[in-house]
Parts: C-alpha cells; sequence; structure tokens
C-alpha cells in the first residue's frame, strides 16, 4: 500500500474516533452523559422553546437548569445509599400548546424523575395534565398565568408570583407613580399575554384609568404599524403589552417611529436585555416587571452571574436562576425522601423550605410561592435597572 493510502485512512480513522466522541457527549453537550457503572442515572427533563422567537429565553432556562445538574454531579449525590448521577433531559416546544404535550409525553415515557418547566403558560398549562397522570412533578421556573395552578393538579409547582399579583403591581404603578389618566391595552392572544393584560385591566379600572381601547395581536407579529395608528387617535397616556420581547420590541419601536409618546409598559416576558436590542433607542420609554427577584438582589446573584457566564459565554436573560433553584428543590425532595421514585419525591414536595439562589421557597397548597416577589424596571443605556421591588402574598 502506498505511503498516500495509508495516511489517508489514517485520517479517516482519526475523523470516525472524534465524530463518535462528539456523538458521546450527549444532546446539548450535558456532562452528565457518562454514567459509572457504580451509579443509578435520574433523569430530569427540561421544556422550553428552543426554536422559533423567543429561543433565547428557552436556551437561558435550559442553561440555568443544566448548571445546577452539573454542579450536583460535580459535588456527589447519595440516595438511599446509592451514587446518584442525574442527566438533563432537555425538550423543545417551540412555544406551541399542542407541541407541549408531545413532549410531555414523551418525558414521561423516558421515565423522568420530574420535570423543569415550560417556560410559557400557554405550554405548562396543557402539558401539566400529562405530568398529572403520570404521578410527575412539574416545577415552572416562569409560567405566570394564575390558572396553571388552579387544576386541582398535585404535581403543579412555580417559582414566580402569578399575574394576580404581576398585573396588580404594573397597574398600581401606572395610576399612582405615572399618574397616568387613560390607557390602550395590547395583548398577543396566548394564556399568558391575555392574562397578564386581563389582570392589569381589571386593577387600572379600579384605581380609575381609563382603558381607551382593548386590542389583540399575536406572538408571531412583528409589524404592530395598523393597531399602532389606530391607538395614536385616541393619545393614551400609557400603552400596556401582554406579551414577549421578541414582539413587545418591535411594538415599542414602531410607537416611537409614529411619533407615539405614551409610556410603554409590560410584564416579565418582555423585561430582558433582548427587548432593548429589538426595541433600540426606544426603550428608554419602557417600565417592565418580572415576576421574580432581581439577579441584583440576590445576595449570591453575582456568583451565579459569573459561573453561568464562564460555563455558557453568555448573559443570564431573566429566569435562568429558577430553573437552577428548580433541580435543586427537586434533589431536596429526593433527598427528603430518601428516594428517586416520583411517587415519593411528589409526597414530600408540599414540605418544601429552602433558602434559593431567588431567596425562600415554600409553597402554599396550589403549588404557588408563598413568598412572591415582583421587581419593577426601567433601561438606562440600554440595560434593565431596578425602580422597585414589591413584596407580594
Amino acid at each position: 500500500m502506498s505511503r498516500s493510502k495509508v495516511n489517508f485512512m489514517k485520517s479517516a480513522i482519526a475523523l470516525s474516533a472524534t465524530a463518535l466522541i462528539l456523538a458521546g457527549c450527549g444532546k446539548g453537550g450535558d456532562k452528565s452523559a457518562a454514567i459509572p457503572a457504580d451509579a443509578v442515572e435520574v433523569k430530569i427533563g427540561h421544556v422550553a422553546p428552543l426554536t422559533g422567537p423567543i429561543a433565547h429565553l428557552g436556551k437561558d432556562n435550559e442553561n440555568g437548569a443544566r448548571l445546577a445538574v452539573e454542579e450536583i454531579n460535580k459535588s456527589g449525590l447519595t440516595i438511599d445509599g446509592k451514587k446518584v448521577v442525574l442527566t438533563l433531559v432537555p425538550e423543545d416546544d417551540a412555544e406551541d400548546p399542542k407541541t407541549a404535550t408531545q413532549v410531555a409525553q414523551k418525558l414521561v415515557d423516558a421515565k423522568v424523575v420530574g420535570v423543569v418547566g415550560h417556560l410559557n403558560s400557554g405550554t405548562s398549562i396543557p402539558a401539566s395534565k400529562i405530568y398529572s397522570d403520570a404521578g410527575i412533578t412539574q416545577i415552572s421556573p416562569s409560567a405566570t398565568n394564575p390558572d396553571y395552578t388552579k387544576q386541582g393538579f398535585k404535581t403543579t409547582y412555580r417559582l414566580v408570583a402569578t399575574d394576580a399579583q404581576q398585573g396588580p403591581a404594573l397597574a398600581n404603578y401606572v395610576a399612582h407613580t405615572l399618574k397616568a389618566k387613560t390607557v390602550a391595552i395590547i395583548d398577543d392572544s396566548t394564556q399568558y399575554g391575555k392574562g397578564l393584560a386581563d389582570e392589569f385591566e381589571k386593577t387600572a379600572k379600579a384605581e380609575g384609568v381609563k382603558v381607551v381601547t382593548r386590542e389583540a395581536s399575536n406572538n408571531k407579529a412583528t409589524d404592530f404599524k395598523a393597531i399602532l395608528t389606530k391607538i395614536k387617535g385616541s393619545k393614551p397616556d400609557v400603552i400596556m403589552y401582554g406579551g414577549m420581547d421578541a414582539t413587545g420590541g418591535p411594538l415599542t419601536k414602531q410607537a416611537a417611529e409614529l411619533g407615539i409618546k405614551a409610556k410603554v409598559v409590560g410584564g416579565d416576558g418582555m423585561c430582558t436585555e433582548k427587548l432593548a436590542e429589538l426595541a433600540g433607542d426606544a426603550v428608554v420609554n419602557v417600565t417592565c416587571s418580572e415576576a421574580g427577584k432581581a439577579l441584583s438582589k440576590m445576595p449570591q446573584g453575582a456568583d451565579f452571574q459569573k459561573r453561568y457566564k464562564e460555563r455558557f459565554n453568555s448573559e443570564v436573560q431573566i429566569y435562568a436562576p429558577f430553573t437552577y433553584d428548580a433541580v435543586y428543590v427537586l434533589v431536596d425532595s429526593m433527598k427528603r425522601a430518601n428516594s428517586t421514585d416520583p411517587a415519593k419525591i411528589l409526597l414530600v414536595m408540599p414540605d418544601t423550605k429552602m433558602n434559593g439562589l431567588v431567596g425562600n421557597i415554600a409553597f402554599d397548597n396550589k403549588g404557588d410561592m408563598k413568598e412572591g416577589v415582583i421587581t419593577l424596571y426601567d433601561f438606562k443605556d440600554k440595560k434593565k435597572t431596578v425602580l422597585d421591588v414589591i413584596n407580594v402574598q
């Protein structure tokens, strides 16, 4: 055989070996993929939109969960005398309710012991029945629609405040701090966006703010000129938007381009650094809320941000600290149950009392946080700046 053929075969073998190594790294670069012979693999599911206009938020949530899994594996975990290695099983629900139920069943079939997710209320709610039927704990780090925990399921928990708290907080800010007399409301027709707008509207009216118009769009829209032109004629003091940053950014930018002077307010779905990128200079006119404590107000927030940046080479978007804590809540329940059996984990979940990254974690009888926080922000130099922190029960 010629020297050139030998070299060619060596190169081919090396490439094949490299491909096998890469394939063995696991989906999403999960460092828990290799399970020692003396250990038990325990799977935790995570679901968020990993494709589509808010994939950046979904990946942020996944990163938070992944960081917790990797740290727990590194420090070592023993349950009932057995070494346990956690594996994160990530799924993409594409912000779609039907897809959400499909991937929920996929995780049930994969025998996960618990699920962190989903990101959106509109996906968390339909998926919750799948997890309930299977007896698997579901902890959403970011679903804020009150209906999520009103279904009577014993499996549903969340680590954030609800829109029944977030909507009124925004409305009271509009009525009493901005002293607005009129507001135009737009929502994206999702369970999250419409639900938040409904809660805002109830309190705004009760506080004497007149709703001059209520408009509906969708969660894929990027052209709001027709709606905004209609609104412009009513000259509202404030535009309230119930939706995500991928749509809230263009809305804010186009409002400024049309010469609308109204303040723009919105909830946690649009309260991100990405909003500033999409809205441009117009973001200075935005006030938004987050259904949890600001990273800068968390005692270990700066350290988490540093570890997150080192691991993923990106900045925290919004709810990564909450997915991080959700994994630790599941592991805390495993320890207290001394079991990785989903049924036994579920039994001890109501008794959770944990000092997490995001604050004190304890649940009421519906699965909501006993101690909720709403944080209000504005934007300075296109960066979120804390305006106020509101404790809610």
